[in-house]
């Protein structure tokens, strides 16, 4: 594995730590808009997110929209989207994020019935795609591609 770290290293990537929870999710640390927050990484989420009570902690503007979200267990849910956002994570950064906002209660729900820390968000696979992620599960680490400036 030392040989990965160094290859990707060298190809200007970025470690980040990743923490397993007792839900068995990989979360990790970020900011938006400059403010810390904790989520979770989902590897099967289409758009990273944020919960509804979160716009005014991120400092988000909430635009309407008629898309609804679906996922772990719950469907059909009202969205609102928030557009060119600062995000964060370790010395990793993009500029010009969309986020999709949505009620997050039932995954918080579902983190504190497993005696787990609630979460601000979703870091999905738009992310990981922007990023041109490597997760390593055996260490509990992301690698995210330094971006051009």
């Amino acid at each position: 594995m030392k040989r990965l770290e160094k290859i990707l290293k060298e190809k200007k990537y970025i470690k980040i730590p990743l923490k397993r929870i007792a839900t068995n999710h990989l979360e990790l640390k970020a900011k938006i808009n400059g403010v810390k927050g904790r989520f979770i990484l989902d590897t099967g989420a289409s758009n990273s997110c944020v919960d509804f009570n979160g716009i005014d902690n991120f400092k988000l503007i909430a635009e309407e929209s008629d898309t609804k979200a679906a996922g772990a267990g719950a469907t059909d849910m009202e969205t609102q989207l928030s557009k060119n956002n600062i995000l964060k994570i370790g010395k990793w950064n993009t500029h010009k994020l969309h986020l999709v906002l949505f009620d997050l209660s039932h995954v918080n729900t579902a983190l504190t019935d497993h005696n787990a820390k609630e979460v601000d968000g979703i870091i999905g696979a738009d992310i990981l795609r922007r990023g041109k992620a490597f997760i390593d599960y055996s260490k509990n680490v992301l690698y995210l591609r330094k971006t051009k400036k």
